[in-house]
């Protein structure tokens, strides 16, 4: 057949839509939001070119409708997992051979299917199953989705054009071969995109997968595999099972053809796999790859010239937005006493315009927090920090369970900066205030703050500074560089994009491969090196030797 040097289609970020009161995109998919509502979905375990219904069932219900029913998924027993390995390593042998650009093709595919037909469907199932409102759902699932796809295909494409010199007499080449086994992909239930991306970045570089996305996001999962097949992907390439976590992951983790893990969750779980994965170092074919993105403890620190009212605003939408269940989420913030009554006004007065409930009715700015167990961990919090001498609660502080998981957005002051909350990561609604003495205030005292800042957390994921002083911003972003992966100057530490700023921490946030990059996919590649010499030599001996 033909050949060539193919140039793949330039990746350009998926253009957000506004669902706008009329729209057809409010309308298309508020009707698709009333489909899947009342549809009852049953996801079943995709192994190979099977999808197995085990009967061994879970109910879906929506977080802010939790006596609803949405749909069931059904659970794997061991055999399963073990069937999910074999199909893969089956798949992998025509898979890892298949040309470059028929593998880009598919995923470039899945790209447009997300960005057109299955747009209302995807963002619907992510409303419902993760309680999303409509922006959060469309920035999430349909478009960072869609440019993870595209992108990762530009950057598999200039990987490929990476290559080694040549001198007179040789030529030089790289192969990027997909690692020898298999891939573990561990998805959480807050991003439809990261479900989405984890499995399929490293099938995109020819590996083949086994994919455990969140018992809480069934729904949009199930979206996700809809779309995987109709865009041609092969059976077995990604097998999805869900199922006990710590009896799949020690089933995988005993495989000897098991090569890494693509994993996005909690620190200590990550610490957990990593701890199995060198016990069982000597069972592998080869050293598993290793590539993690966990918790986070995210900071704003706003120095005394800072603007209140941005100040103010960038803590209402990265401590808030999807109720604060973001890794990258704003949820310990250092505010000179100066600004604080003003920014406390303006906080308020944002937080009280917020209105709560159902994703369903898109007034809604606020929706429900994913499952009991969550509400429970933030309630107590809440409760506590409202006996505690050392603390107060500031604004909002309620919480109902009778219908949905609802906490009200939450503003917490703290005279300790390293009281409780300010050093938990709690994953909701719940942001805690350290109000500093700003008083004949020094570079001395700023860099104190800062190395407050640093030393508070045992994450380092996002942060952010804000400052009218450049110089005072330049301090900042020397001494937290290791306290944020991704760092923000005068900006909210959250909406990472695709191309444009890719995501990941280091410290107790994970390995920083930085998902959305060319690094995380060189990842999932094992170089082989390929010298050819033309006209090989025929005498052993060097000029050295002479007379």
């Amino acid at each position: 057949m033909g050949k060539g040097f193919f140039h793949v289609p330039k990746a350009v970020n998926e253009p957000v839509k506004t669902y706008a009161p009329g729209s057809p995109e409010r309308e298309e998919v508020l009707l698709t939001y009333k489909d899947l509502y009342n549809s009852n979905m049953e996801v079943p375990l995709y192994i190979g070119s099977k999808e197995i219904k085990t009967g061994d069932t879970k109910d879906i219900r929506p977080p802010h409708d939790h006596k609803h029913q949405v749909g069931t998924y059904h659970i794997a027993e061991k055999k399963h997992i073990e069937e999910a390995i074999d199909e893969a390593i089956k798949a992998r042998k025509k898979w890892a051979k298949l040309e470059w650009e028929q593998r880009a093709a598919i995923f470039l595919k899945a790209a447009d299917l997300i960005a057109g037909p299955y747009r209302a469907r995807i963002n619907a199932a992510t409303m419902i199953g993760q309680s999303k409102n409509i922006f959060q759902a469309e920035i999430d699932s349909a478009c960072e989705l869609c440019d993870f796809l595209r992108f990762n295909v530009e950057y598999m494409a200039e990987m490929y054009d990476e290559q080694p010199n040549s001198s007179d007499g040789n030529w030089n080449r790289i192969e990027y071969r997909p690692l020898e086994g298999f891939v573990y992909a561990i998805t959480p239930f807050n991003f439809t995109a990261i479900s989405g991306n984890l499995p399929s970045s490293a099938a995109l570089m020819g590996n083949v997968a086994l994919w455990k996305p969140s018992a809480s996001q069934m729904l949009s999962a199930q979206v996700i595999m809809e779309v995987f097949k109709e865009a041609g992907l092969p059976d077995g390439v990604i097998n999805m099972v869900m199922g006990d976590p710590e009896m799949i992951t020690n089933t995988v983790l005993d495989s000897p053809d098991f090569a890494g893990v693509h994993f996005t969750g909690s620190t200590n779980v990550f610490k957990g796999i990593w701890g199995k994965i060198g016990n069982n170092i000597n069972k592998y074919k080869t050293y598993p790859r290793i590539v993690g993105e966990t918790g986070g403890k995210d900071f704003i620190v706003a120095h005394p010239t800072s603007n209140p009212k941005q100040v103010a605003t960038a803590i209402s939408r990265g401590a808030f937005e999807y109720q604060g269940q973001k890794c990258s989420a704003a949820s310990r913030v250092y505010l000179p006493e100066s600004l604080w009554p003003e920014i406390q006004d303006l906080l308020k007065e944002d937080l009280e315009s917020f209105k709560m409930g159902s994703p369903e009715d898109m007034s809604n700015f606020i929706n429900a927090v994913i499952h009991e167990g969550a509400f429970d961990k933030l309630a107590g919090y809440i409760d506590q920090a409202k006996k505690d001498k050392d603390a107060e609660v500031v604004i909002g502080g309620n919480y109902d369970k009778s219908e949905g998981y609802f906490i009200e957005p939450t503003v917490i002051v703290a005279k300790d900066a390293h009281y409780t909350t300010m050093e938990t990561e709690l994953f909701g609604p719940v942001v805690t205030i350290h109000v500093y003495d700003d008083k004949n205030y020094t570079e001395e005292k700023w860099r104190d703050l800062l190395e407050t800042v640093d030393n508070t957390s045992i994450y380092g994921l996002t942060g952010g500074v804000f400052s009218g002083d450049r110089y005072m911003t330049a301090i900042a972003t020397d001494m937290l560089q290791n306290a944020a992966g991704n760092f923000y100057i005068n900006d909210k530490p959250t909406g990472a994009v695709v191309g444009q700023q890719p995501f990941g921490g280091a410290r107790g946030s994970g390995t920083n491969d930085k998902a959305g990059s060319k690094m995380n996919l060189l990842r999932w590649t094992s170089v082989r090196l390929i010298k050819e010499t033309f006209v090989p030599a025929t005498d052993y001996r060097y000029p050295f030797l002479g007379e």
